[in-house]
């Protein structure tokens, strides 16, 4: 009875420590194995067998691409802008004893790499510099983080910026910035439009009196000509006088009656006296 208590017991034991020495790592994982506490090797995918009881797994690492998302965060630029900005980046483990040894976390080391490397950037940019050059931020960003994670037996594949925006109350500050530039434009169009305005009506009453005063001139011209003749084929100084200025008597009488306003005209009965009496003294020479 003992000795079958035996063999059961052996059989047990033999199961147990085959089950702890036979190890099947699935596709896209390496296994950390430790011999008494101390870095022994990794498991590659596949059938792996380990020594019970001396050595045992102690990580379990993918080497699959991993993504690691960075928080949304407040950055300020070098003209005091706040943004806000976030990203997502992209890993593989490609040493598991250095992922594992090297660091404490390093997913967790990494992201907190990318939020200051990416500070630090934004930092040295202004507002518009940022908003336009997200490529040339995740180019810059990956290369500064590169040699860092290697150390960590991490390579990283890509680093994308999800997004680059203004803060809530910068994008409130730029709202009231466009409409007071909107508001400041409108003001400058009208005030030009009224600028031309009176440079046009003022060419225009400028371009009347220039010729109203050719007329004037034109018709003094006229007038003199009129005279002139007058003088010459009379051989009277004062008739073409008295003949013009009569005329001129006639018409100004004519244009007041044409108005609608009620009027009195009283035509003098000796309009040749009346003449003589404008020119006063001018022909008595």
């Amino acid at each position: 009875m003992e000795a079958l208590n035996i063999v059961v017991i052996l059989v047990i034991g033999l199961i147990v420590t085959l089950y702890k020495g036979i190890n099947i790592v699935p596709q896209g994982e390496e296994w950390v194995v430790e011999r008494l506490g101390k870095f022994s090797r990794t498991l590659s995918p596949g059938l792996n067998i380990i020594v019970p009881y001396i050595e045992a797994i102690r990580q379990r690492i993918t080497t699959r691409d991993i993504i690691l998302d960075i928080p949304q965060q407040e950055v300020i630029t070098k003209d005091n802008a706040v943004i806000l900005t976030n990203a997502v980046t992209f890993i593989r483990v490609t040493n598991p004893r250095d992922a594992l040894y090297g660091i404490e976390d390093f997913r967790l080391a990494i992201q907190q790499l990318v939020m200051t490397t990416l500070r630090s950037i934004l930092g040295e940019m202004s507002l518009d510099e940022a908003l336009s050059n997200r490529e040339s931020i995740k180019t810059r960003l990956k290369d500064q983080i590169v040699d860092d994670v290697a150390d960590w037996g991490v390579t990283v594949k890509s680093v994308e910026i999800q997004d680059i925006k203004p803060s809530e109350s910068m994008q409130d500050s730029m709202e009231r910035q466009a409409a007071a530039e909107r508001e400041r434009r409108a003001i400058e169009t009208t005030a030009e439009g009224n600028k031309n305005a009176a440079i046009l009506e003022a060419d225009g009453k400028l371009e009347a009196a220039k010729r109203e005063a050719q007329a004037q001139i034109a018709l003094a011209n006229a007038s003199a000509e009129a005279i002139k003749l007058i003088s010459d084929n009379i051989q009277d100084k004062e008739l073409p006088a008295m003949f013009l200025l009569g005329d001129r008597y006639i018409n100004s009488l004519e244009e007041i009656s044409k108005s609608d306003n009620s009027k009195f005209v009283i035509y003098t009965a000796d309009l040749q006296g009346a003449i003589k009496g404008m020119l006063g003294n001018v022909f008595k020479k």
